[in-house]
């Protein structure tokens, strides 16, 4: 359970930064975009070994992961930058 979860919230995290930094793109918020930018590398790095040869319910553990995180980037980044 806790592996499942620590793969939910690494892909929870990954693409959520990669909302918010497509947000702060649009917006020219340069420290938000070098922010995001670093922490999505960062996270990359760890989720490649994690992914590999997942099982069916790990992928679909992680794409869930993935799909909140990017409602919830756009979310936070919208709060941060202000409409």
């Amino acid at each position: 359970m806790k592996n499942n979860l620590q793969l939910f919230f690494t892909a929870f995290l990954q693409v959520f930064l990669v909302s918010a930094n497509t947000y702060f793109i649009s917006k020219l918020f340069w420290w938000g975009i070098a922010g995001a930018g670093f922490g999505i590398s960062y996270l990359w790095t760890s989720n490649v070994r994690k992914v590999h040869a997942a099982t069916l319910r790990e992928r679909v553990i992680y794409a869930t992961g993935a799909m909140l995180g990017g409602l919830a980037g756009v979310f936070v980044s919208t709060i941060i930058k202000g409409k």
